[in-house]
């Protein structure tokens, strides 16, 4: 038995469902019929923009190769709308393994080293 619970709106679920040997085969097999082998099960989840935001500011990096501080957070605070937004997503970039820093003269250069 497939048990379940929750809400649907406000309206509370309790679902039973009753499946013998031959459903569970069944179901099994439609299953293995979408994903193929090997490939990991992924739970959907709901998209973070700021997994969206992070993702476009090392696109940006990536495609540019390499930026001065100032112009690299002024492309970010554009990305984001916000300063302090584009401060984080900087500073992410900083830390990142795929992002050299050079602090050479007057600003740093990020270079995307993938």
């Amino acid at each position: 038995m497939l048990r379940i619970r929750g809400t649907v709106g406000e309206w509370p679920v309790d679902l039973s469902i009753e499946m013998d040997e031959g459903d569970w085969a069944q179901l099994g097999a439609q299953l293995q019929a979408v994903k193929p082998e090997g490939a990991p099960v992924a739970a959907a989840k709901p998209v973070n923009p700021d997994d969206t935001q992070w993702q476009i500011a090392r696109e940006l990096l990536r495609k540019a190769g390499q930026l001065s501080g100032p112009d690299l957070l002024e492309q970010l605070e554009g990305l984001t709308g916000s300063a302090s937004s584009g401060k984080r997503l900087l500073v992410r970039l900083r830390h990142s393994a795929e992002v050299k820093v050079l602090s050479g003269g007057d600003t740093p250069l990020y270079s995307w080293v993938g």
